[in-house]
């Protein structure tokens, strides 16, 4: 995440309650990261989530 409180996480670890505030206001970011931020969300809702930690590298 490039910006505020959880600046330098990676996406798929943001909390799930962040990214749904996000999208309740229907205001994530424009571009490529609002794009991004609304996959990892439905990743996290539908529950899938397991399927991408083995596909994360160690920071």
């Amino acid at each position: 995440m490039p910006f505020g409180k959880y600046q330098g996480r990676r996406l798929i670890d943001l909390p799930e309650e962040y990214l749904l505030w996000f999208a309740r206001k229907d205001q994530f970011p424009a571009g490529k990261l609002g794009e991004l931020m609304q996959i990892t969300l439905l990743i996290k809702t539908e529950g899938l989530t397991q399927l991408v930690q083995p596909l994360k590298r160690p920071l």
